[in-house]
């Protein structure tokens, strides 16, 4: 598949909140590298997307856009295409139809998964993945957004700067206490924010967690929700989520949330307003 990420142009909107989204690339050119085109406010589009395994379809149809800097929640039953969806935006799934961009330009169906990585795309597992051996400080600096081709790795020295964005990133996931301990040793809690904290490190302009506050005690998941609503603003998040009380933390009144089943999104809106959606309490939330 094409590494470099190419502009194509959007031949049908992208349905946003019941609007059409409109204004596209008028020609292909090169994109540069790390430029998104956000113009029209929206820094991620699904349109028509469909996967099936075997018959089935995982993904039915799906369209749904994230706005910059949004933090969306996705919600749903086992079995509605949340990691799947995931999947074919990070390139782990092609899909069988439709189109994924981010931002306006960048086709994410014509990528690889590293380079959709490197275009701006972190991804979150629902177990941590971390570097258990390494202490926390090298966990952070081994993710760091670096050249990591052998020769220049060697050469490598952290300069003030890198040190500095880890040590505010330290801060940030509230591991500065953490920092010379083996990443092994670590509560499951404090495991998620270091591999967000790795993330970070990354600066992507798109986060995907999925199911991040899976194992952990109410405490934790009450200060992972704190950690997402300070990053708010700062990048771009969608998280797929089942407890909903960590939604809640996360949408507040006014957030969106979106409602996927059978593969396609069943309802989209407030927290609120999607709780009574009758065919959302219907397939979910009256399971």
């Amino acid at each position: 598949m094409n590494e470099n990420p190419m502009v194509h142009d959007l031949s049908l909107p992208v349905e946003h909140d019941g609007r059409a989204l409109s204004g596209v690339a008028s020609m292909s050119r090169a994109v540069t590298p790390g430029e998104i085109d956000v113009s029209h406010g929206a820094i991620l589009y699904l349109e028509d997307v469909t996967v099936s395994f075997d018959g089935f379809r995982a993904l039915n149809e799906l369209s749904l856009s994230i706005d910059v800097g949004e933090l969306r929640c996705i919600i749903g039953p086992n079995g509605a295409g949340k990691t799947t969806m995931m999947d074919v935006i990070t390139g782990k799934t092609a899909p069988d139809s439709g189109k994924v961009f981010l931002g306006q330009t960048i086709d994410l169906t014509r990528m690889n998964e590293p380079s959709i990585a490197r275009a701006g795309i972190g991804r979150k597992f629902q177990k941590p993945t971390v570097f258990e051996q390494h202490p926390v400080w090298e966990n952070l600096e081994l993710a760091m957004k670096t050249d990591k081709r052998w020769l220049a790795s060697l050469r490598a020295r952290l300069d003030r700067s890198a040190q500095a964005r880890i040590e505010e990133t330290l801060s940030l996931i509230r591991l500065e206490g953490e920092a010379l301990r083996p990443a092994g040793e670590l509560s499951h809690g404090q495991k998620q924010r270091l591999e967000i904290g790795m993330l970070l490190m990354q600066q992507p302009a798109l986060l995907l967690l999925d199911e991040p506050a899976a194992g952990m005690t109410d405490d934790e998941t009450m200060e992972l929700a704190a950690l997402l609503n300070h990053l708010r603003g700062t990048c771009s998040m969608m998280v797929v989520e089942h407890d909903m009380e960590f939604v809640a933390a996360l949408a507040g009144e006014t957030g969106k949330v979106t409602v996927m089943a059978e593969g396609r999104v069943l309802a989209h809106g407030t927290l609120d307003e999607v709780k009574r959606d009758a065919g959302v309490v219907e397939s979910y939330l009256g399971r």
